[in-house]
């Protein structure tokens, strides 16, 4: 366990920030637009409000318990799953980050594609993604350090030209569509929360890096309270003036295609330069003999193969469906915190307690049938399906752990 305080090897709370808000770009700019064209402009500000709100609370208790624990998600699980157990929430975390990466890869290839036949040129898609492959793993392999310098460059630039887009958006001369239809304000903050909810989920891979508290809850509150819900605001506005369902079919209203397509690169270049970093973490337990540049090096090549094939219009509502099963690993780590690791992660327990801990996986499993069941609209708690597989995941944990105490 690292006790730190300030370390060199860590970094400040507005660096996390950008860091994460490099992750977020991406899926923000997929369902802000879903979104943008059935709210009006001040439900759009609520929703997004409520949602920042919600973000930030669960954000600044996640990333508190990796700076406590100064270890990352994977570390953490450890103690409320058993050693052993930790494993099968290993293999899960792996299978979606990976999944996302070659999903982004796949967007990737087919934004710098539709780019360059905008002037005239017409590289395969394939090559496309393999190249934007090479440039995730170059992103990653030299670390943390490296992975927040690409946050400070790209991230401005990402808000620079979000900025352009909107005032294009707001100050173009197309027919402006009226809503196409209305959402339910509980429906429309859920899909705000449940955008990003699995970073949330695993923001002990950040906390771990994080200089003090202080630094963590700054790193919560500027991403989440102050820069996500703006983001999602901005990315959903195109779409609530044109009416499209997208950011390109939006833009294309307002004939300023190019800048659209150009923040979606930069969009897939931060996201999965993070995705990678987290990917590279969870593989790394797994696969414990080869250093971690190496695993970096597979990831991306995988993810060249599979984000070169046609099936992203299966594998993404696969990629939905694992999420519903990530939330509810927070909520077991954030009871298993606050009953009892608040005085910190000793390695030592582990080797005292069960190896695989069956109860604390029938509050994983009830927590995502719960998740599953709210998402189809068959039972209703807060509104939110990842914040209600958060709750009963935590509440079953906190449940099953006292009892078997006893």
């Amino acid at each position: 366990m690292r006790k730190t305080e300030n370390a060199p090897n860590t970094a400040s709370g507005l660096r996390i920030a950008m860091i994460l808000l490099g992750i977020a770009v991406t899926p923000v700019l997929l369902s802000s637009s879903s979104l943008g064209n059935q709210l009006s402009g001040s439900q759009l500000i609520t929703v997004v409000a409520l949602g920042g709100i919600i973000l930030t609370l669960l954000a600044a208790i996640t990333i508190c318990v990796g700076e406590k624990a100064r270890l990352p998600t994977y570390g953490i699980v450890k103690y409320a799953f058993g050693e052993k157990g930790a494993v099968a929430i290993n293999i899960l975390m792996a299978v979606s980050l990976f999944g996302w990466i070659a999903v982004t890869a796949n967007m990737f290839g087919h934004s710098v594609h539709d780019l360059l036949a905008e002037h005239g040129l017409d590289v395969p898609v394939p090559l496309l993604v393999t190249l934007g492959c090479g440039v995730f793993v170059a992103s990653t392999a030299f670390g943390f350090a490296v992975l927040g310098k690409i946050a400070q460059v790209a991230v401005p630039v990402i808000a620079l030209v979000l900025v352009y887009i909107l005032y294009v958006a707001m100050h173009g001369h197309a027919p402006v569509a009226e809503s196409l239809s209305q959402m339910n304000t509980g429906v429309a903050v859920s899909t705000v929360v449940g955008t990003i909810i699995v970073l949330v989920a695993t923001l002990p891979d950040f906390g771990s890096f994080v200089h003090n508290r202080k630094h963590a809850l700054i790193a919560a509150a500027a991403a989440f309270l102050v820069a996500y819900p703006l983001l999602y605001w901005a990315g959903a506005m195109p779409s609530a003036l044109s009416g499209q369902g997208s950011l390109l079919g939006a833009m294309a209203v307002f004939g300023a295609v190019l800048p659209a397509a150009m923040l979606l690169i930069f969009a897939c270049i931060t996201g999965n330069a993070g995705n990678m970093f987290q990917g590279t973490l969870v593989v790394s337990t797994l696969l414990t003999r080869f250093p971690k540049w190496q695993i970096t090096l597979a990831l991306g090549v995988l993810a060249a193969i599979i984000g070169s094939m046609d099936i992203m219009a299966w594998f993404i509502p696969f990629l939905l469906f694992l999420g519903i099963a990530t939330p509810p690993v927070a909520g077991i780590y954030i009871a298993d915190f606050f009953l009892y690791r608040r005085n910190g992660y000793q390695a030592e327990v582990l080797t005292r307690e069960p190896p695989i801990k069956l109860l604390t996986f029938v509050a994983w499993l009830l927590g995502s049938a719960v998740g599953f069941m709210t998402v189809k609209g068959m039972m209703t708690l807060t509104t939110i399906p990842s914040v209600d597989s958060i709750l009963v995941a935590c509440v079953c944990y906190a449940l099953f752990s006292r009892m078997q105490k006893h």
